[in-house]
């Protein structure tokens, strides 16, 4: 039995992290195999607890008091944590091989010629800060105390900052602002829910919020901790930030700003559905408005887009709130089906950003109207998109296809079995899925398809990426494929918890 492997799966990248730190320069570019490395054994790690929790009679539970009772950093993995922060370490070890050249480029495109020394303290300094993110996420999926969810929630703007500051696009440094600023917002209401909690029931511990079930102060926490959420999901009229801040970053942490959008829905399923289940029905109707508005608004702004990487930016808007959508249903299949369409989008987020990335990174080129014919040069490339392209539109054979169909089989439950206006929510909700297929099959013809600019086709750089860049792509393509085929495994795990809800 390996010891403290909840512990040992948060820890181990900011250890990492600091080993880079201490031998950049003796190791060079050698520090970028102690990120993979870490996450890799993190990665396996996970593996070995979700094939171990399908078969336990209880959650893990790792135990570690501090000053007191009240005090404690216990950690929690059970038949949703565990398989969710599985496939984000996924992504995390993925996008670790995909940054290497990415993250070459654009040291030589910000810093020109540069010596040695230099070279080694821009490139060490993306990965110590990139292993913030799966210590932050893992510490999310794992917390039992509000202090310690509040701790890593906000810890992960820190690195998205800095990362953004010295490594982004347009603005950067004023986007990264932006983006920091959105994130000091929105934890100060989730601070202001904390302290209520605490001074209502004297305790920290998420599993205390139940005590206020049914008390009129529950409302007021409930309205605390889903401003932080929707602002952090970018659900509208909170949305004002996504298009900058995802359309500027660099391309190779694309996919763990969408686990930072999408992590809060699992956030909103364990602080707020499972202890205050029927107080939390009163918001359902109006969440799943604002969800379905979301939708179609970040649909409409997609559709818009010309710039390939604000194209992405934008479809995230609306992709994140189809599990929104679903869990906020508060039936017991539309939080398994929202909770499996987490999973789905966050890597079909990977694969269509990442493969934006290879495109600016391939030709310099943002302006989608000027990359038209790139199937014939760039095979790989074209593939990976259309990939992502499905996997966002739920299609078969990906994992997205029976996240949609149980996802929504459960928000027209909630509409004919509870509230008619959940019905009308329902039925424009599927209806949206059309606008998803456009936006993504549009995006497949104008940059691959039709006439190849002569000066492209001239171009011999312009191909496929090293396979570097391209294998982690499709390692996730595989996996999404894999729980599209056979989703019960995982299905299995939610509702061993799921079912726990009084709905």
């Amino acid at each position: 039995m390996i010891p403290h492997p909840l512990l040992q799966i948060i820890i181990i990248p900011p250890l990492a992290s600091l080993a880079i730190i201490i031998f950049r320069q003796k190791l060079g570019q050698g520090v970028g195999w102690i990120a993979r490395g870490s996450l890799v054994y993190t990665t396996i790690l996970l593996l070995i607890a979700c094939t171990q929790i399908g078969s336990a009679t209880a959650p893990f539970m790792e135990y570690y008091p501090f000053a007191g009772p009240d005090i404690t950093f216990n950690l929690l993995g059970d038949g949703i944590s565990l398989p969710m922060a599985l496939i984000i370490s996924l992504l995390c070890m993925a996008l670790s091989f995909y940054a290497d050249h990415y993250i070459e480029h654009r040291i030589e495109a910000i810093y020109g010629e540069i010596d040695q020394y230099t070279w080694n303290c821009h490139y060490s300094r993306f990965y110590a800060l990139f292993l913030f993110f799966p210590a932050g996420f893992m510490g999310v999926c794992f917390a039992t105390n509000l202090v310690a969810m509040y701790f890593f929630l906000e810890i992960l703007p820190l690195p998205l900052y800095f990362i953004m500051a010295f490594f982004g696009y347009v603005d950067r440094v004023r986007v990264a602002l932006i983006c920091l600023m959105w994130a000091v917002i929105g934890a100060g209401f989730f601070l202001v829910g904390l302290v209520i909690v605490y001074y209502h029931t004297g305790s920290f511990a998420i599993s205390s919020i139940h005590q206020l079930s049914g008390q009129p102060i529950a409302f007021w926490i409930i309205l605390m901790f889903m401003t932080t959420i929707l602002t952090k999901m970018a659900v509208v009229p909170f949305q004002v930030w996504m298009p900058w801040v995802h359309a500027e970053h660099p391309t190779c942490i694309a996919g763990l700003l969408a686990v930072y959008a999408n992590i809060a829905v699992y956030v909103m399923l364990r602080i707020l559905i499972f202890p205050l289940t029927n107080d939390f029905s009163s918001f359902s109707l109006p969440l799943m408005t604002l969800a379905l508005i979301t939708m179609v608004y970040g649909a409409l702004l997609t559709l818009a887009q010309t710039d390939i990487k604000r194209f992405a930016a934008c479809s995230t808007i609306s992709q994140l709130a189809y599990s929104f959508l679903g869990i906020t249903s508060m039936t017991q299949t539309g939080i398994e089906g929202g909770m499996y369409f987490f999973l789905s989008h966050i890597m079909g987020k990977t694969i269509l950003f990442s493969t934006a990335g290879i495109l600016v990174y391939t030709t310099g080129i943002r302006d989608m109207r000027q990359l038209g014919g790139l199937a014939r040069k760039m095979p790989i490339t074209t593939a990976l998109w259309i990939i992502g392209a499905m996997m966002l539109s739920g299609f078969p054979p990906m994992s997205s296809f029976p996240a949609e169909w149980v996802m929504f089989t459960g928000i027209f439950e909630s509409g004919i079995n509870a509230i008619p206006g959940k019905l009308i929510v329902a039925i424009a909700g599927s209806a949206a899925i059309t606008l998803s297929v456009v936006y993504c099959f549009r995006s497949v013809k104008i940059i691959f398809f039709g006439p190849l600019d002569p000066e492209m086709a001239a171009n011999d750089h312009i191909k496929d990426p090293p396979l570097s860049m391209s294998l982690p792509l499709l390692l996730i393509a595989t996996v999404s494929i894999a729980m599209g085929l056979f989703p019960q495994p995982v299905f299995a795990l939610f509702h061993r918890v799921i079912s726990t809800l009084a709905l």
